[in-house]
């Protein structure tokens, strides 16, 4: 599989890690849009958000717990958005679902 996520979660590619458990990893954002840009990803590929299923129902959970754990870390907990893109022409250009945590400063409106 050619997938960089997943060469990251490898660690053929590194990142700056802010967490990690058996399940799931969050880094920064080498790109940020924000001066807070972290991306939260399963360890286990499932492309985008239209292949998660049923069964994913306690893995997204997880994530999403995380996610709130890592908003306090960084101190951004009263002002975050999570955003996950699903598909090419919604901006999606890895094809490994992940959430993007962006904040630290105010966040313009969402087209």
């Amino acid at each position: 599989m050619d997938c960089v996520f997943c060469k990251i979660i490898n660690g053929d590619i590194p990142s700056t890690k802010v967490y990690e458990d058996d399940e799931i990893l969050a880094f920064r954002d080498i790109e940020p849009a924000a001066p807070t840009h972290i991306l939260v990803i399963p360890k286990r590929h499932i492309a985008s958000a239209a292949e998660i299923k049923p069964e994913d129902g306690a893995l997204i959970g997880h994530i999403f717990a995380k996610i709130a754990d890592i908003a306090r870390l960084e101190g951004i907990e009263d002002a975050f958005r999570v955003v996950s893109n699903c598909g090419r022409d919604a901006g999606q250009t890895v094809f490994h679902l992940h959430f993007h945590v962006v904040g630290g400063r105010e966040l313009s409106k969402w087209a």
